[in-house]
């Protein structure tokens, strides 16, 4: 067998090329490259990687410093990102909960003596179960993408069918990950939405789907910000043909829109990020699933669930419900092989929603909805541009069409960075049949000043290239 002559790595296991070359016999494979055939050539790097000398410890933390002293935080600067990740406010609490010794150092939230975990992730659950309207809730998944790709595994094991339906105005980077992780017994279709309200196109909804259909998969709020109001037509169809309706929602938008589960979902998916959790690079998301309290449910959720059970007389404790169908207890036959979590997010969730409770969401929403508006109507008064694209109701992100102004978004976003503002996300790209346009959010924290601040910049660079072409006529 191949085997690149190395040093065994100090810290990383089995570098030992012995005990390499015993595990790749046992495995059947020639080489370790073998293993990394799946990954395209133009991802993988081939040369030297420029690394720097040894460094003391000192050294060392004064390089990483320096690195990290280059980046800009949304404390420093305005920012209307969103796209699956959102600037919202975190209650203090919330970081001195999670941040508790008990929780915060135990492998996967587990410290097996302390029970009162078990009571913090089951009013997590509850708490989540009550703001979508649904009995069954689970410890977190990673984030949303995972959520979703768990959701629609369950939905074919339920109907033992292997094509799910999505919209195509979902995240690609979300459909790339639930491909990914359907794969490659699960069929993945796109289906149409309508060009001026961006509404899932019913007619293509049914051209594509059939008895062969497990699920269907749509967001409200979609990811381009508009709310579907197609909801119960969409579950209706699904149900007709014998599929499960999946419905993916951001839950900030639920003090102000109904659940999912009023408008025929079955499953219900979603971000716990807007609750509670800052923003973190490769960080602080967290995936949920609920579904309502029947055995078929139940028994494909591959993530741990926990409960109230008897204990002594007139006594109750929290322990796990079903734990046979998980992978903790079988990973052979486990529904999915699950992993660590994110429970400590599950925890934070709790703690936020105990803490702004009903009428708190119901403020959070009204709030979101009315500075989200403020800011597409701002937007629109500049010459060009159209906030949003589409003439559906918006709840925090919305599409804003800079075509008109003859500029592109990386050029309006660069001339944004340079006064520290975060534009939306460039959609250009991912959407290129919007032509030139961009994903803005805005949450509770902006101030009517940051929008109108946002406006004037806007204004201010569009109107450069306006002048610009005036002076060149003019000169000739």
């Amino acid at each position: 067998m191949a085997i690149e002559k190395q040093i065994a790595h100090p810290y990383i296991p089995n570098t030992v090329p012995e005990v390499q070359e015993e595990m790749l016999r046992e495995i059947g494979a020639e080489s370790i490259e073998e293993l990394f055939e799946g990954i395209p050539e133009s991802l993988r790097f081939r040369g030297k990687m420029d690394l720097p000398q040894p460094l003391t410890e000192y050294r060392l933390r004064q390089h990483v410093e320096t690195l990290l002293n280059k980046n800009k935080s949304c404390n420093e600067t305005v920012s209307f990102l969103g796209a699956g990740c959102w600037q919202h406010f975190v209650p203090a609490v919330c970081d001195e909960i999670n941040q508790r010794s008990e929780f915060l150092t135990a492998y996967a939230g587990e410290p097996y003596e302390d029970f009162g975990r078990y009571q913090a992730l089951f009013e997590y659950q509850s708490l989540v179960a009550e703001l979508v309207d649904m009995d069954v809730v689970n410890v977190p998944t990673f984030d949303w993408a995972q959520a979703a790709a768990t959701s629609l595994r369950m939905a074919c094991r339920m109907t033992e069918r292997n094509e799910v339906l999505l919209p195509k105005t979902i995240d690609p980077d979300k459909y790339s990950m639930i491909k990914n992780y359907c794969s490659p017994e699960i069929n993945c279709t796109l289906v149409n939405y309508d060009g001026i309200s961006g509404q899932i196109d019913m007619d293509d909804l049914e051209e594509k789907i059939s008895t062969k259909t497990a699920a269907v998969y749509f967001e409200n709020p979609s990811f381009l910000g508009f709310i579907e109001e197609k909801g119960s037509a969409i579950s209706e169809l699904a149900h007709q043909f014998g599929a499960i309706s999946v419905v993916g929602v951001d839950p900030s938008s639920l003090g102000v829109l109904e659940p999912p589960s009023h408008y025929g979902a079955d499953i219900v998916c979603g971000e716990l990020q807007p609750l509670g959790m800052h923003m973190n690079y490769g960080g602080g998301q967290a995936g949920f699933i609920a579904t309502r309290d029947e055995e078929k449910f139940i028994k494909e959720y591959p993530s741990r669930l926990f409960g109230i059970v008897p204990t002594v007389k007139g006594e109750y404790g929290f322990g796990d419900v079903a734990y046979e169908r998980t992978s903790f207890h079988d990973r052979v036959n486990g529904k999915e092989s699950v992993g660590t979590q994110t429970a400590l997010w599950g925890i934070t969730a709790g703690v936020y929603l105990s803490l702004l409770g009903p009428h708190g969401m119901r403020e959070l929403g009204q709030t979101i909805m009315q500075k989200s508006q403020y800011a597409m109507k701002r937007l629109s008064m500049i010459e060009g541009v159209t906030a949003s694209r589409f003439n559906s109701t918006n709840f925090k992100e919305f599409v804003v069409d800079f075509n008109g102004t003859g500029k592109k978004v990386e050029d309006i976003h660069q001339a944004l960075r340079e006064k520290d503002i975060f534009g939306g996300k460039d959609l250009s790209s991912t959407f290129p049949e919007l032509g030139q346009c961009g994903l803005y959010c805005i949450t509770e924290i902006h101030t009517k000043d940051d929008i109108d601040r946002l406006v004037k910049e806007i204004e201010s660079c569009t109107k450069k290239k306006s002048q610009g072409k005036d002076d060149k006529h003019g000169a000739s």
